[in-house]
């Protein structure tokens, strides 16, 4: 589990296409610092197994869902990655309850200065995740927490502040560009559980939503 409050700017070393899938390298002198094999960490919203430690880099393997699913597929050594250890049990919880299990991938539509060093970011998202973002909710845009300003039709926006472009790849992005996205996983499980409700056979109370786990 992790929070969204990105630690590191790694680096791809290196992508090893394989039979399935593909190996990563990561170049990340601070994330491994305290990594051990096995270890999860959170790759522009994704989380993967740290494996083949090195001194200052980790190599991990993404799976072909993983792979279709998210935008790790377009890796090159060279470019940026977010990067986050697991949430530890005494850590703050600074950002919202992220899972590294990206829903979909999106695409900037703009990016934009506000003034001061901030800016205004909008994604378009896949929409099969529209019903899940809703006005100051959380999302995680390649694993950075964010809260949602606006959502209009299959566009989302979001205020980026001078601290999170400056330690984030958002400060490489641009219009086209694809992200990963993951929406609250809070959201999720409400829906699930709405959805063994039946709600035009019986009137709502307090003690049947206990009753459904609420």
């Amino acid at each position: 589990m992790f929070t969204g409050i990105i630690e590191e700017i790694g680096t791809v070393a290196s992508v090893e296409p394989r039979t399935a899938g593909s190996r990563l390298r990561i170049r990340a002198p601070l994330v491994c610092g305290d990594l051990r094999e096995g270890d999860s960490v959170c790759v522009n919203g994704v989380c993967l197994t740290a494996v083949a430690l090195e001194a200052s880099s980790f190599a991990a393997d993404a799976a072909p869902e993983t792979l279709a699913r998210s935008s790790l597929g377009s890796l090159r050594p060279g470019d940026p990655v977010n990067l986050e250890r697991a949430l530890l049990a005494a850590s703050r919880l600074g950002g919202h309850i992220v899972q590294g299990h990206v829903d979909g991938a999106g695409e900037i539509v703009s990016l934009e200065p506000l003034g001061d060093n901030n800016w205004w970011l909008q994604v378009r998202v896949p929409a099969e995740l529209q019903r899940y973002l809703v006005f100051k909710g959380s999302i995680a845009i390649d694993g950075i927490s964010l809260t949602i300003a606006r959502v209009e039709g299959d566009i989302v926006g979001v205020t980026i502040i001078p601290h999170t472009r400056a330690n984030t790849t958002l400060r490489a992005k641009g219009p086209g560009d694809p992200v990963n996205l993951e929406t609250d996983v809070l959201a999720k499980y409400v829906e699930k559980m709405l959805s063994t409700l039946d709600l035009t056979s019986r009137k709502l109370t307090v003690e049947g939503m206990l009753e459904q786990g609420f």
